[in-house]
C-alpha cells in the first residue's frame, strides 16, 4: 500500500478523518493522498497541515490516484459519477461511503469493468474508533479488499459484510453512535441529581461505556456474562438493571436499530 496513491472526492469531516487516519497509521505518506472538494479554504487548511495534495478539480484527483474514495453525500453522487465516468479505469478501485447508495448504482454509471467497494464508516472515525462495514462489488479482487480493510481499519475496526446486510448495518452502526450519546447525558443526569458536578459526571459516564465496550471487544465474553460479573445478589447494580428493564430499554434499542435499518432501506430505493 505504501506507493499507492489515494484520492479523496469529498474533503468533508469523514474524508479528513479517513486521511489524518491513513497518514497516522502509516499506510501511505501524506505527500501519495490527495483530495478535491467544492470548498477552497479548507482545502487549503488540509494541505497546510496534512501535507496532501489539493484541487477543487474532481478530474486531476482521480487521474493521479490509484485508490478513489468518494466521499460526496448520496445527493450529489449521481452528478459526481457523470462527471468523472470517462476518468475512471479498470486500473482504478473505487471506494464509496455514500450512505445507502448500492453497489449496482456505481457498476451502473462507471464503466463496465470497474473495480467497487462500498463501504458503511461512522462519525466515530473523527477519533479513530470507526465501526466500518465493508462490501465488495463484483469486479473487486481480493487485493481490493484488503486495501479498503487496511484503509477503514486505520480509523477504528472494520468488517466484511454482504450488501445485503448494509441497511442493517446502517440502523447499527452507522446511526449507533447517535444512539449511545442521549445515553452518556441521560447516566450524567441521573449523578447530577444525586449532586455531582456536570463536567465531572459527564467524563464518568463516558468513560463508563467506553470501558464497557472495550471490556466486551478484547474479552470476547458475552455482555449477558460480563453483566453478571457486576450485579451481585440484592446489591446496587442489580436495583438499576432492574430500573431499565422496567422502562424497556432492550425494545428500545432493537427498535431503534430496526427504524434506522427500515429507513435506510426507504433512502436506498429513491
Amino acid at each position: 500500500m505504501e506507493n499507492r496513491k489515494i484520492g479523496f472526492i469529498g474533503a468533508g469531516k469523514m474524508g479528513s478523518a479517513l486521511m489524518q487516519g491513513i497518514i497516522k497509521a502509516g499506510i501511505v505518506n501524506s505527500e501519495n493522498i490527495s483530495a478535491s472538494d467544492v470548498y477552497e479554504p479548507f482545502l487549503k487548511e488540509l494541505k497546510t497541515k496534512l501535507g496532501i495534495q489539493v484541487s477543487t478539480d474532481n478530474a486531476i484527483i482521480v487521474q493521479a490516484s490509484d485508490i478513489l474514495i468518494l466521499a460526496v453525500k448520496p445527493q450529489t453522487l449521481g452528478s459526481v459519477l457523470a462527471n468523472l465516468k470517462t476518468y475512471i479505469t479498470s486500473d482504478k478501485l473505487v471506494i464509496s461511503i455514500a450512505a445507502g447508495v448500492p453497489l449496482s448504482t456505481y457498476e451502473d454509471a462507471l464503466p463496465e469493468s470497474t473495480r467497487v467497494v462500498r463501504v458503511m464508516p461512522n462519525i466515530a472515525a473523527t477519533v479513530s474508533e470507526a465501526a466500518s462495514a465493508i462490501s465488495p462489488g463484483k469486479n473487486a479482487t481480493s487485493e481490493d479488499l484488503r486495501a479498503a480493510l487496511a484503509i477503514f481499519s486505520a480509523v477504528g475496526t472494520a468488517v466484511q459484510v454482504p450488501e445485503s446486510l448494509m441497511d442493517a448495518v446502517t440502523g447499527l452502526s452507522g446511526s449507533g453512535p447517535a444512539f449511545i450519546f442521549p445515553v452518556i447525558e441521560a447516566m450524567a443526569d441521573g449523578a447530577v441529581l444525586e449532586g455531582m458536578d456536570r463536567k465531572s459526571a459527564l467524563t464518568l459516564a463516558a468513560q463508563t461505556v467506553l470501558g464497557a465496550a472495550k471490556m466486551v471487544l478484547e474479552t470476547g465474553m458475552h455482555p449477558g456474562e460480563l453483566k453478571d460479573m457486576v450485579t451481585s445478589p440484592a446489591g446496587t447494580t442489580i436495583q438499576g438493571i432492574h430500573a431499565l428493564e422496567e422502562a424497556g430499554i432492550r425494545a428500545a434499542f432493537m427498535n431503534a436499530v430496526i427504524r434506522a435499518s427500515e429507513r435506510s432501506k426507504e433512502l436506498g430505493k429513491k
